[in-house]
């Protein structure tokens, strides 16, 4: 069962961050690095990123515009997206 879900009103941490994508990946913590690309290092098809997007706007409460998508291709892109959005308050 899932932890206490961060609201936007929560400091967005890293390590938690880094351990819902390797959840959904069912990865290794240690190889969800900063700069490990999501596609060429990690095999991400276009359904986990699908379930990695889902999983964010749920577990954060943020909307993910497509655009944004591009964004997430690895935790460094993905952190910052967020850090963006939940500063974001409209």
């Amino acid at each position: 069962m899932p932890e206490t879900t961060t609201t936007a009103l929560t400091a967005l941490d890293k390590e938690q961050l880094r351990e819902l994508v390797a959840d959904v990946l069912d990865l290794d913590v240690a190889e969800v690095t900063d700069d490990a690309d999501f596609m060429e290092d990690l095999d991400v098809d276009s359904l986990m990123a699908l379930e990695i997007t889902v999983r964010l706007e749920k577990e954060y409460g943020v909307r993910l515009a497509e655009a944004e998508l591009t964004s997430i291709t690895s935790l460094q892109g993905t952190y910052e997206l967020l850090t963006s959005k939940l500063g974001d308050t409209r």
